[in-house]
């Protein structure tokens, strides 16, 4: 198999998934220890994750950074969820992200951008998303 071959072979619904959590730690250039953690729980914890081979977060890692150097990089990265991801699985999708942006208990701008960004990819309700909203918020409330 070639290069080019390798680069064209379809994501997993779990790839889909940790690239956009992954997409949405690097969307403020600093991919912060709480972010990490709290995808790496996910995939060791999630029932969507359970036969996921963990060893391809490094790969998902590598292709979001290397999309992100594109210009184009995230309509690209768009492409790929769209064509890999079920729509049973959208709104999981935007609640793992909306979980990995509300980690470390700061929102940056361009990370509530990329939310938008998903919420409009994804076709994610509005009254959906304000749930999936709330309770990330919720779980990630500090005294």
């Amino acid at each position: 198999m070639t290069d080019e071959q390798t680069e064209t072979h379809p994501l997993s619904p779990q790839d889909c998934l940790v690239a956009l959590m992954i997409a949405v730690s690097a969307s403020d250039e600093n991919l912060r220890t709480a972010e990490l953690m709290k995808i790496q729980n996910a995939v060791n914890h999630l029932p969507v994750f359970a036969d996921y081979d963990i060893d391809r977060m490094n790969r998902m890692g590598k292709l979001v950074m290397d999309l992100f150097a594109e210009e184009d990089g995230l309509d690209a990265l768009f492409g790929l969820i769209r064509d890999n991801l079920p729509e049973k699985l959208f709104e999981t999708a935007y609640a793992l992200a909306c979980d990995v942006a509300a980690a470390d208990g700061t929102l940056a701008e361009t990370e509530l951008r990329l939310l938008e960004e998903i919420r409009y990819e994804l076709n994610i309700d509005r009254l959906h998303a304000a749930a999936i909203e709330r309770g990330a918020r919720a779980r990630h409330t500090s005294l």
